[in-house]
């Protein structure tokens, strides 16, 4: 059983998919969708949960800076009920706040074109999220 992280957008899904051992998240791809269309998400998160038997989900909550919840996390918490009811599946919320500046920043230092990042950014803001929920499962502190 794995673990998926989801960083999601108005018209993208950065998908990360765990190993086996929920100890390493690794970037598995992005979905392009119709702005806000995200019924359209759901017969491949299906493909997806059931070729790699996907125990649960960890979903990016794009807090305001405050903390607060804007229009993006409330279209967010409407998905992951759309998630659970579709699926059956556990889905956790894990604050995505910076995780994009995150992956462009690692990007940009690893010299990766404009294009490229732009191509990536999505399934590692996705990666980061499901890594800093596997960490914090196991109990690591960030450094």
């Amino acid at each position: 059983m794995r673990y998926l992280g989801f960083d999601l957008g108005t018209r993208t899904l950065g998908i990360a998919i765990s190993d086996v051992t929920h100890t390493i998240a690794t970037t598995y791809k992005t979905i392009r969708f119709e702005e806000k269309d995200y019924d359209s998400l759901i017969p491949e998160i299906k493909q997806i949960i059931d070729e790699f038997k996907v125990s649960k989900i960890i979903l990016g909550l794009p807090k305001n800076m405050n903390n607060t919840l804007g229009d993006r996390s409330l279209e967010t918490l409407a998905f992951k009920d759309k998630l659970v009811e579709k699926f059956n599946i556990e889905v956790i919320m894990q604050d995505e706040r910076l995780t994009t500046v995150e992956a462009t920043n690692y990007m940009l230092s690893a010299d990766i074109s404009r294009k490229k990042r732009k191509e990536k950014i999505d399934s590692l803001a996705a990666n980061i999220i499901l890594q800093t929920y596997l960490d914090k499962e196991k109990g690591i502190k960030n450094v």
